[in-house]
C-alpha cells in the first residue's frame, strides 16, 4: 500500500512538470475562463448563474480528454510498458496512476474556478456546495474513463491527440454550456446526450443530484471501465 501511494504522489509530481498537464488542466481553462467569462457575462447577464458549472465543465473536458491520453500512450506504447512486465508490474497500475493524479489536478482546478468566479464576475456561488463537489467528482471520473479509452485504444501515439479533440469538440459544444442544448438541431441535442459533460453540466447548474441524471453518467462510466479492461487485455498480450 505505501509502494502505491508513493508512485501515486511520483506520478502526480510528474505530470505537475509535465507542459500537457499544466497546459490543459490549468493554463487553457483559466484562459478560456478569463475571456469567456467576461463575455458571457457582459452579453447574457443571467450566465453568473451557471458560470462556475460551464467553466467548470469546460476544464474537466480539456483536462481529461486532451490531457490525459497522451501520458497513456507514452506508458503503453514505449518501453516503459515493457518496463513493467520485465518487473511483474501489473499494467493496470499505470492506468490507476495516471488517472488518480489527473482526477486531483482537476479536481484543483475546479476549486480554483468556484473561488475565483464569484470574485471575477460576480458569479451565482452553488446553494449546495456539496452536491456542486459531487457532481464535479463524478463528471471528472467519467471523462477520465472515456479519456483512457482514448489514451489504450489509440495504436498511433501521433494521432492520440487528433482523436481527443475529436471527442472533445463536440463533447464541450453540445453539452450547453455556449448555448442552451435545447435550441440545438434535435439530432445534435441527441448526440450531446452521449457525452458525460452534457450530464455534468446539468447537474452542476440544477445543484441536484437526480437520479435521472445520474443512471446516464453511470452508463458511461461502467461502459469505460469495462472497455479499459479489454484493451488493457489486448496491450498484454502484444
Amino acid at each position: 500500500m505505501n509502494g502505491f501511494l508513493y508512485s501515486a504522489v511520483l506520478q502526480w509530481k510528474l505530470d505537475l512538470r509535465s507542459r500537457t498537464m499544466l497546459i490543459t488542466c490549468y493554463a487553457v481553462p483559466l484562459i478560456f475562463f478569463a475571456i469567456m467569462g467576461g463575455i458571457f457575462t457582459s452579453i447574457m447577464p443571467e450566465t453568473t448563474d451557471t458560470l462556475i458549472a460551464s467553466m467548470t465543465v469546460f476544464a474537466v473536458s480539456m483536462g481529461a480528454l486532451i490531457g490525459l491520453p497522451p501520458s497513456l500512450a507514452e506508458i503503453y506504447r514505449s518501453d516503459i510498458k515493457n518496463a513493467y512486465q520485465a518487473n511483474g508490474v501489473p499494467l493496470l497500475l499505470g492506468l490507476m496512476l495516471t488517472n488518480i493524479s489527473a482526477f486531483v489536478h482537476l479536481l484543483i482546478m475546479s476549486a480554483i474556478l468556484y473561488v475565483i468566479a464569484p470574485i471575477a464576475f460576480d458569479a451565482k456561488i452553488p446553494e449546495n456546495p456539496g452536491a456542486h463537489f459531487c457532481g464535479v467528482i463524478i463528471l471528472i471520473a467519467v471523462s477520465l474513463g472515456i479519456s483512457s479509452i482514448i489514451g489504450l485504444a489509440v495504436k498511433n501515439t501521433a494521432n492520440t491527440s487528433m482523436f481527443s479533440i475529436l471527442i472533445f469538440i463536440p463533447s464541450t459544444m453540445l453539452s450547453g454550456i455556449m448555448f442552451p442544448a435545447d435550441l440545438l438541431p434535435k439530432a445534435f441535442e441527441f448526440v450531446g446526450k452521449l457525452f458525460p459533460a452534457t450530464w455534468g453540466y446539468v447537474l452542476m447548474a440544477e445543484n441536484s443530484l437526480a437520479g435521472h441524471h445520474l443512471w446516464p453518467l453511470f452508463v458511461i462510466f461502467f461502459a469505460s471501465v469495462l472497455l479499459c479492461v479489454i484493451l488493457l487485455k489486448r496491450i498484454e498480450t502484444r
